[in-house]
């Protein structure tokens, strides 16, 4: 799927800004058919829970509605016209006017609303945009809706992050030719000083397809006719983790010597693949150091915002992170671009989060029913993920930063059934791209001993909190433990091994100087150095994720006061004493396993 741009022969009208805004609950059945009759409204990108005072609407289970007018410009006459969303969590129903235009289910993947035969070119029209953030055992992620003592509907998840909802990413009108580029897939490779770009342009309509490819001076370096092909660089310039280098591919469609469409997509040139225990960029072993994030800020929800993209990026930088994971579900696509940009490496992660019943039993791990099941994840769940799969893969293919996708994340890998939920969503998965590794995320539970899935991937991603929830307080259990867990994984699997998180809560100002104190700032440092010392006497380690590069907020049971503590950052940016001690490790690393040469 192709990202809207303004192009020779493509327009767009950004859609953004305060839209009406109502509950179901306050509304009639058909609040479409008409104004929007309701007192409030919303921004938008932002979730819309945390914008309004009223508890009612920051908890609210069910349909929301969002509405606006909207004018198609008179110039897209002979074009197509559609509505974009870049994200509409987690369902969202279209109409135009009083008409069901469109629906799509998955909050976090963008769909796109043709609207080419409801609204003439000059026409004005009521957009209305009915979302639910509502998550049942047959949605990704999974959860439940429970009826209370009261009567009233409370949305019960298995994820460790607050569900919010809406529109928290932008909207778009756009137009497209009649006969148009409808995809671009690259695969890049290298031999010695000469680059590979394999390219594939699907098409609509009957024309000839030209392709060229330009580096970062607008210079040509390449072209071919044809909608398959595989253009040459000579002396390339390869994308590297921390040296970003973008050429540009511009796919053109030509009918009578004219150019009737055009589409320009960044390419940067890089390979990834493991080899036994390594995992190697462009041919040399990568050491990823960084964090699991979340699109998390305070009032916005898991509204996309560039200042905060920028500055984040920043304290990336500041920090000496090569990467991050994308947890757990995949982050706006303004994200991935800044990534390419920078050359920040990124691990995609699915919305898949919470696919374990051992979850609810506590420590124990002890499920209250069988998680792969009809009861939880049936059929109908595993269809949805498979599609989520596609979504994202097909979203964030051509990302030169993306260089390994996460399945999922803490899933029930140690349950029966396992195997046959996850096997076919890997073999999806390598057949919507061959060329990227694949993980998931273990979760504590899931044992080198008990593990049934860890053969189908490629790189072992272990969640561990030795030293928080198993012996909190008592580092040198904590070591132990680790130690062992780490060798018993390369005992029993040749492949890479990582960290995809690791950390402990930290209420930013408390202090004491006792190390062993949980939640002081000493604690978090000690931990974080506890952990380093096990990571470094193993040269199969291959990277740490620390859990999390900032706070972030929460259904605030009785163990969460104020969201998850478990930030380098505060929610708001500020550093935690460990933000410096994880910068000191870290700045001058260059991607190297420490102590490497």
């Amino acid at each position: 799927m192709l990202k809207p741009r303004s192009t020779p022969t493509r327009e767009l009208v950004n859609l953004d800004g305060v839209w009406r805004f109502a509950l179901d609950s306050r509304v009639d059945d058909t609040p479409w058919l008409g104004t929007l009759q309701t007192p409030l409204e919303a921004a938008v990108p932002a979730s819309y829970n945390d914008q309004f005072t009223d508890p009612a609407v920051r908890k609210h289970v069910g349909w929301v509605y969002y509405q606006r007018t909207v004018r198609v410009p008179r110039g897209w006459t002979n074009d197509d016209v559609l509505l974009r969303f870049d994200a509409a969590t987690h369902a969202a129903r279209v109409y135009v006017d009083d008409a069901l235009a469109g629906e799509h289910v998955g909050g976090y993947t963008p769909f796109d609303v043709d609207i080419t035969d409801l609204v003439p070119a000059g026409g004005e029209f009521r957009l209305t945009v009915a979302v639910s953030g509502d998550l049942t055992n047959e949605t990704i992620p999974p959860g439940k809706i429970e009826i209370g003592a009261t009567g009233r509907q409370k949305q019960v998840y298995f994820h460790d992050f607050f569900n919010y909802a809406g529109l928290a990413r932008s909207v778009w009108l756009y137009s497209r030719p009649k006969a148009r580029i409808e995809d671009i897939v690259v695969i890049t490779g290298f031999e010695g000083d000469e680059g590979t770009v394999e390219y594939t342009v699907a098409t609509s309509g009957e024309a000839q397809v030209r392709v060229r490819l330009a580096d970062t001076t607008g210079a040509l370096v390449a072209e071919a006719d044809g909608a398959q092909g595989v253009l040459t660089v000579p002396n390339v310039t390869l994308w590297k983790p921390g040296a970003a280098y973008l050429y540009e591919l511009t796919a053109e469609l030509i009918s009578e010597d004219e150019v009737v469409d055009s589409y320009p997509l960044a390419v940067g040139v890089r390979t990834v693949e493991t080899r036994g225990y390594e995992f190697l960029i462009n041919g040399e072993p990568f050491y990823f150091t960084g964090f699991g994030k979340h699109e998390d800020t305070a009032i916005r929800g898991k509204g996309h915002d560039d200042a905060f993209l920028v500055h984040d990026f920043q304290l990336l930088d500041w920090v000496g992170a090569n990467s991050f994971r994308t947890s757990h579900y995949p982050y706006a696509e303004e994200v991935l671009e800044f990534a390419d940009r920078h050359g920040i490496v990124v691990i995609d992660e699915t919305a898949a989060v919470g696919l374990n019943m051992g979850v609810v039993g506590g420590m124990t791990g002890t499920p209250p029913f069988p998680t792969f099941s009809e009861q939880y994840a049936n059929d109908k769940t595993q269809a949805a993920h498979a599609q989520h799969l596609r979504e994202l893969i097909t979203r964030d293919r051509n990302h030169p930063s993306v260089v390994m996708w996460s399945i999922a994340n803490e899933p029930a890998s140690n349950e029966e059934g396992a195997r046959e939920y996850f096997e076919p969503l890997v073999k999806l998965a390598r057949e919507l791209d061959p060329t990227r590794p694949l993980t998931y995320s273990v979760v504590m539970f899931a044992t080198f001993k008990n593990d049934l899935i860890v053969d189908l991937f490629d790189v072992v991603s272990i969640n561990r909190y030795y030293g928080w929830y198993i012996a909190g307080g008592e580092l040198d259990v904590a070591e132990a433990y680790l130690r062992g867990d780490l060798q018993g994984w390369i005992d029993r699997v040749e492949k890479p091994i990582m960290m995809s998180e690791y950390g402990a809560d930290t209420e930013p100002g408390l202090h004491s100087v006792w190390e062993d104190r949980v939640w002081t700032e000493e604690y978090q440092i000690a931990y974080l150095e506890a952990n380093h010392r096990i990571f470094d006497q193993f040269p199969q380690f291959v990277g740490e994720h620390v859990w999390n590069f900032a706070d972030f907020a929460t259904d605030n049971g009785l163990h969460r006061v104020d969201g998850n503590k478990k930030g380098v950052f505060t929610r708001d940016r500020k550093p935690k004493a460990a933000a410096r001690a994880l910068r000191a490790r870290w700045r001058g690393l260059d991607g190297r396993k420490p102590g490497s040469a």
